[in-house]
């Protein structure tokens, strides 16, 4: 059960520093400057993608932290 929540949260790391930032102009938002932070953007193609696999990793090593901390 460690071996497999162990790979997951390797798993979960690498998946989320592949995603693209959403708040690309926080250096904006400190300065004053126009920003598009709170616009909406879809995602689509690898993003979707990733985003998806982060959130299965996500429930997965959340329930698996459940499973042995009842064992």
């Amino acid at each position: 059960m460690r071996t497999v929540l162990l790979i997951i949260s390797i798993l979960l790391i690498i998946i989320v520093l592949l995603q693209s930032g959403k708040a690309e102009g926080t250096s904006q938002i400190i300065s004053g400057g126009s920003s598009s932070l709170f616009t909406k953007r879809k995602e689509r193609g690898s993003e979707l993608i990733i985003s998806r696999i982060t959130l299965v990793l996500g429930l997965v090593f959340f329930i698996i932290c459940l499973i042995a901390s009842f064992e």
